[in-house]
């Protein structure tokens, strides 16, 4: 399908049901990142800890895609399930209908996409978790020093800046993804390779249009998700620092 009918097809889904549209997924969702975090920081951290890092560096966050990607994929392919599901019939898909599809085939189904989610997790890893709070350091160093500018200032540049790489690096792992994990469970899986050379169709048929699609939604997702996700995380950390130091005195 050419990007332009694609996009025309999911602008009709969202108008004729916008909030079911909005909320398709939404639980697995919510509950998946839970658990897809819980993995990826244990060993971005545990690594760090083992090797005696202070903050997490490149090989962390290798570490933690790889290792993480087999605890994350099925919770992705729940969520593309569901809303491959939503576009044909305009009704969400139970996850527990997902699970009887995919314990039928021995759960080997959950695990379609792991290979392109590594390479997704790595470059999420490396851009969002190690290079973001690195480039926001130097922002704040070089703009915030005089006070002018408030740390959540800096933090939003930072995901500004980092947002649009991050987009272009992963939407061509985020189209693999989406070939592999939305084909119906109950049909033949569709491998790497042939994800691969179905990628390369579209941009034989569409050139880069083919494969770089909703740039400007994934760059507009991307900022608010890691500008907010890195106040979470540096408002906690403060919070226990201030916790942490109180017990001292």
């Amino acid at each position: 399908m050419s990007p332009k009918a694609a996009q025309a097809e999911a602008n009709a889904v969202f108008k004729k049901t916008p909030i079911s549209a909005s909320l398709s997924g939404l639980w697995p969702r919510l509950i998946g990142v839970l658990l897809k975090r819980i993995p990826k920081f244990g060993f971005l951290l545990g690594y760090s800890f083992v090797v005696g890092e202070g903050d997490p560096g490149f090989a962390a966050a290798t570490c933690a895609s790889i290792c993480s990607a087999p605890f994350i994929n099925p919770v992705r392919l729940v969520e593309k399930q569901q809303r491959a599901f939503f576009k044909t019939t305009g009704k969400e898909k139970p996850i527990m209908e997902i699970l009887r599809e995919s314990a039928a085939k021995n759960f080997m189904p959950l695990f379609r996409g792991t290979i392109p989610l590594m390479g997704h997790s790595l470059a999420s890893a490396t851009l969002g978790l190690v290079g973001q709070p690195r480039l926001q350091k130097w922002v704040q160093k070089e703009i915030g020093a005089s006070g002018a500018v408030s740390g959540s200032v800096t933090n939003l540049v930072a995901s500004a800046v980092v947002s649009p790489i991050y987009v272009v690096v992963t939407n061509p792992l985020s189209r693999l993804e989406v070939i592999m994990q939305t084909n119906s469970i109950k049909g033949s899986k569709i491998s790497f390779p042939a994800a691969l050379a179905e990628m390369g169709s579209d941009m034989a048929k569409f050139g880069l249009a083919g494969v770089f699609r909703g740039q400007g939604i994934g760059i507009a997702k991307a900022i608010v998700s890691l500008t907010l996700f890195h106040e979470g995380r540096i408002f906690l950390t403060n919070k226990f620092k201030a916790h942490n130091a109180s017990q001292v005195v």
